[in-house]
């Protein structure tokens, strides 16, 4: 497992086993988003099976499944409210890191300068440049209210 964090409070990673969450656990995370749908993932994998095994370590898990190439503000805005509600830090994943990171970075729009968001996300290998003039527009409409 890779824990890659893009923030003091948020760490994205490739998919994890249930053996994972402990270590997970151990890191400070509170709370856990699942990215991935489940109909990429073989069964041991899948949310049902990590949430369970999340919430048996006590830790909050949230299924925010992200299809590739069909990001939707309904994903954008459970990420949102899952990073609000938890109590610590969140750690996220998907096969790669990636769409947790994107996720993330529109989700988070105008909580830190895009360009910040951007250069985090690349230092873990995540491009990201790409949506800066989407992250601008969600941010702004945001401070627009």
């Amino acid at each position: 497992m890779i824990i890659r964090p893009l923030s003091e409070s948020y760490a994205v990673s490739p998919q994890i086993a249930p053996e994972d969450l402990a270590a997970i656990r151990a890191a400070g995370y509170t709370t856990v988003i699942d990215n991935r749908p489940d109909a990429e993932i073989p069964g041991e994998l899948q949310s049902a099976e990590m949430r369970s095994a999340a919430e048996a370590l006590g830790l909050s898990f949230v299924a925010n499944p992200v299809i590739g190439g069909a990001l939707t503000m309904e994903n954008v805005e459970a990420q949102a409210a899952a990073i609000a509600a938890a109590p610590g830090p969140v750690f996220a994943y998907c096969a790669s890191g990636n769409r947790s990171s994107i996720v993330w970075a529109l989700s988070q729009a105008g909580q830190m300068p895009a360009e910040e968001m951007i250069s985090r996300a690349a230092e873990h290998g995540y491009q990201l440049a790409h949506l800066q003039p989407q992250i601008e527009a969600l941010a702004a409409q945001k401070a627009r209210g």
